[in-house]
């Protein structure tokens, strides 16, 4: 089987693209995606991601997300950015998107390479003692931390990843820094991954929400500092949560070609 495919990266975290819409594509085979995936004997990415019909017409597409290790995951807000510049690219939108993902309804805009993508609503943060916990369409811990560039975020991450704090299901591990007003510097660990990626945008989307819910902040637009790039996160308070939260940070095509399975 030949399968055609597409390398797009946002910020460093990269993913799979594959034009689904023909319904082609075997999304069961968990081995496969995991291949592709692979970045020594497949193509490499932090993800794989099909870009399908809905049956709502009035919905642009629809996003189905496979981690890295194949299977079928969460929200991935990069991804999600990634793939409505996939979806340009396609001419299936121009300008505006809707788009259905794991999560629900999305929104989005896009202009030259930059992406801005509108999150869900976040009504629940758990601020503990030395954590907040919240779901950003993805489960997120989010961890100070000081001199962050010496972190071990690989051994620490997976550390509390598979600690009895999350059970079977983990959560996504972020140590975030601030290094000005309304800045942060932040690295993730990403559970499907296990490892350290360059950039998580439910990652920094929960960064930024989780420290506005304990006045690290004052502003309603959060500079975020990952290794892969820098994004930008702004929101409203509502209450005890956020709403009109939105993602904002570049989405790049790398190159597409296709490969034999």
């Amino acid at each position: 089987m030949t399968i055609n495919f597409y390398k797009y990266q946002g910020t460093g975290n990269d993913f799979v693209m594959v034009d689904n819409r023909n319904e082609l594509f075997p999304k069961n085979d968990t081995n496969l995606i995991n291949s592709l995936c692979d970045r020594k004997f497949g193509i490499g990415g932090d993800g794989l991601i099909c870009l399908e019909n809905d049956a709502d017409e009035n919905i642009d597409f629809k996003m189905v997300y496979f981690n890295a290790d194949g299977n079928e995951s969460s929200m991935c807000g990069n991804g999600g950015r990634c793939l409505v510049a996939f979806a340009k690219f396609l001419n299936i939108i121009q300008e505006h998107a809707t788009f259905l993902a794991v999560d629900g309804l999305h929104e989005a805009k896009i202009k030259k390479n930059t992406v801005e993508l509108k999150m869900q609503n976040v009504e629940n943060i758990q601020v503990n003692e030395n954590h907040i916990f919240l779901d950003s369409g993805s489960p997120h811990h989010v961890q100070i931390t000081g001199k962050i560039d010496d972190l071990e975020v690989k051994r620490i991450g997976a550390e509390i990843r598979y600690s009895d704090l999350y059970g079977k299901t983990g959560s996504n591990i972020n140590f975030v820094e601030k290094i000005g007003e309304d800045t942060f510097k932040v690295r993730t660990y990403e559970r499907g991954v296990e490892d350290e990626t360059l950039s998580c945008g439910t990652g920094v989307t929960a960064v930024a929400l989780a420290m506005a819910a304990i006045s690290k902040t004052s502003s309603n637009e959060v500079q975020l500092k990952t290794p892969g790039g820098e994004l930008r996160v702004r929101f409203q308070k509502d209450g005890q949560g956020f709403k009109n939260v939105w993602l904002i940070g570049p989405a790049i095509q790398v190159f597409k070609g296709e490969i034999l399975c």
